[in-house]
C-alpha cells in the first residue's frame, strides 16, 4: 500500500472504469476526481466515484445510455448527471468554470470548458483538486499530494475568494481538517476567519449538515479550540462560553475549554466510537452555564439548574440546524440528565433507565451507557480531585450491566401485569386511567416498593 502519495493505494472499482471507458470510447476525455482520489492517495478506502469529462452533459447522457447505463439528470444546470453502474451511482460532470457567487452559495453563471485544469482550478481545496486516470495516472496542478503529505487544508488559489464564493466552504475546511486530522494552512486560516460571517447567508439546514458531519468525526474538541470564531457563527450560543470564567474550585478551565476537554474525553472513554448523541451532548451539555451563572456570598460561581435550562436550549439549537428528531431527543435527554446523580445501586440504575425510556422509548440501555461516559468525561475535565468520581461510575457501570443481564424492570412491557389485568382487578373501563395505574405500578417496582410478581401487583390494586 502506498504511503508516499505518488499513486493511489486502491484500484479504481470496475464500475468506475466502465464509465470512463464508455466516455473515452466515444472520443471524450474523462477523469476520476474528488473524494475517491483523495482517500485512495491516503491509503483509505472510499466507495463513491465521481467523474469529470469534456463531454457536455447531453452528450454524456447519450453515450452512457447507449452503453447500457441507467442515467438520471441530477444537476444538469451544473452539467451533472448520475449513471448507475453495477448498482452504484457515479456522478458525471462536464468540465466547468463558474462566475460570481452573489448569494455566497451558488454561482450566478456556469460555463462549460474543454480543459480539466480549468475545472480543477475552481474547486475548494487542493486535496480535492486532484484528478486520476487508471492509465494516465495523477493530475495534480495545485500540489494536493504535497498538502496530503504535510497534513494541511489549503484553498485552491486565493483563499478569500474561495470563501467569498461559497461561505459554506468555511465549515467544509474545518470539517475536512477534523476528518483528516489536518491543520489549516495559515493563509487559508486567516481567510476563513475573516469570511466566517458569510455563514449568516447560508441556510440553517446546510450549516447543520456540516456541523453534524464535523461532530461525527470525533474531533469537535479540536475544532472548538482551533476554530472558535467559525463555530461561534455556526452556533452563536457557543460564543458566550468562550472565556467564561466559572469561578469554581471544581473547574480549571473556562466553559468552552472545559467543553472541548469533555468532547475529547468521550472519545477516549469510548475508544473513538462515541455515538452521535453522546458527541452532540458533550458539545452542548454546558450551553446554559452563561445564562444561569450566579455568584454566591463567598464569591464562588454557581450554575443552578443549568441542565434543566440547557435541555431546551440544546433542542432549539439542533432543531434550528434541522437535525433528525431522534438525535435531538436523545441529545436533549443526555444534556438534561448529565448532572443526574446515579448511585451504584440497582434501584438508582433502574430509575435512570426509566427516565431514559420515558424520554426515548427503546433506547434506555444505550443512552444510560452514554450518560455514564458523558459523566466520566465531565469529571476528568475538571480539577484533578473531581476525577475520582469516574471510579465510582465504573461501579455504576457494573450494576447497569447486571441490570440488563438480569432483565430488571424499567419499562411498562416488563411488568408482570397488563392493562386487561388492571381493568379486571379494579373494574375500571378502558381509558387513560389504566395507563396511570400501570405507571404507578411500574414506579413502585422500579423503586423496589413492590416485587414484579403478578399476584402481589394485583393484590395491591384491590381494596
Amino acid at each position: 500500500m502506498s504511503n508516499r502519495y505518488d499513486d493511489v493505494a486502491y484500484e479504481l472499482p470496475d464500475f468506475g472504469k466502465g464509465v470512463l471507458r464508455a466516455l473515452e470510447s466515444a472520443g471524450y476525455e474523462a477523469w476520476v476526481v474528488g473524494g475517491w482520489v483523495r482517500d485512495a492517495l491516503r491509503g483509505a478506502p472510499s466507495h463513491d466515484v465521481d467523474v469529470t469529462t469534456s463531454a457536455h452533459w447531453q452528450d454524456a447522457e447519450r453515450v452512457l445510455s447507449a452503453a447500457g447505463y441507467e442515467v438520471h439528470r441530477t444537476g444538469t444546470a451544473h452539467g451533472t448527471i448520475t449513471a448507475v453502474a453495477d448498482g452504484e451511482p457515479v456522478e458525471v460532470t462536464t468540465y466547468r468554470v463558474e462566475g460570481d457567487y452573489s448569494d455566497h452559495r451558488h454561482p450566478d453563471e456556469v460555463r462549460f470548458v474543454d480543459d480539466i485544469r480549468l475545472d480543477l482550478a475552481r474547486r475548494d481545496f487542493t486535496v480535492n483538486a486532484i484528478a486520476y486516470h487508471p492509465e494516465r495516472g495523477i493530475l495534480d496542478p495545485f500540489d494536493g499530494r504535497g498538502d496530503l503529505r504535510r497534513g494541511v487544508i489549503r484553498a485552491v488559489g486565493d483563499p478569500r475568494r474561495r470563501f467569498e464564493e461559497d461561505a459554506l466552504r468555511v465549515l467544509r475546511a474545518v470539517r475536512f481538517a477534523c476528518r483528516l486530522g489536518f491543520d489549516i494552512e495559515p493563509a487559508t486560516q486567516r481567510a476563513l476567519v475573516e469570511c466566517a460571517d458569510g455563514l449568516d447567508d447560508i441556510a440553517s439546514e446546510r450549516i447543520g449538515q456540516e456541523m453534524d458531519a464535523m461532530v461525527r468525526t470525533g474531533r469537535i474538541g479540536w475544532a472548538l479550540m482551533a476554530e472558535p470564531e467559525v463555530l461561534g457563527v455556526a452556533i452563536p450560543e457557543l460564543r458566550a462560553m468562550r472565556g467564561f470564567d466559572q469561578r469554581s474550585p471544581y473547574h480549571v478551565y473556562d466553559v468552552l475549554e472545559h467543553t472541548a476537554h469533555v468532547c475529547r474525553a468521550v472519545e477516549e472513554f469510548t475508544g473513538g466510537m462515541a455515538s452521535p448523541e453522546l458527541r452532540w451532548a458533550a458539545l452542548l451539555h454546558d450551553v446554559a452555564k452563561p445564562v444561569t451563572f450566579t455568584v454566591g456570598p463567598d464569591g464562588r460561581g454557581h450554575f443552578f439548574g443549568h441542565p434543566k435550562v440547557g435541555a431546551p436550549m440544546c433542542e432549539k439549537i439542533m432543531r434550528r440546524l434541522a437535525l433528525p428528531s431522534d438525535l435531538v431527543a436523545s441529545t436533549r435527554t443526555l444534556v438534561r440528565l448529565h448532572d443526574h446523580y446515579v448511585k451504584p445501586t440497582m434501584r438508582s440504575v433502574r430509575r435512570t433507565l426509566l427516565k431514559f425510556d420515558n424520554a426515548c422509548p427503546g433506547r434506555a440501555e444505550a443512552l444510560t451507557f452514554a450518560l455514564l461516559d458523558l459523566k466520566r468525561a465531565d469529571a476528568v475535565s475538571k480539577v484533578w480531585s473531581a476525577a475520582s468520581y469516574a471510579v465510582e461510575l465504573d461501579k455504576v457501570t457494573l450494576v447497569l450491566r447486571k441490570a440488563i443481564a438480569e432483565h430488571e424492570v424499567f419499562r411498562m412491557g416488563d411488568l408482570a401485569v397488563s392493562g386487561r389485568d388492571v381493568m379486571e382487578a379494579t373494574g375500571i373501563d378502558p381509558g387513560p386511567g389504566v395507563g396511570m395505574i400501570l405507571r404507578e405500578l411500574l414506579l413502585s417496582v422500579v423503586n423496589g416498593d413492590l416485587p414484579n410478581d403478578r399476584e402481589v401487583l394485583l393484590r395491591s390494586l384491590r381494596p
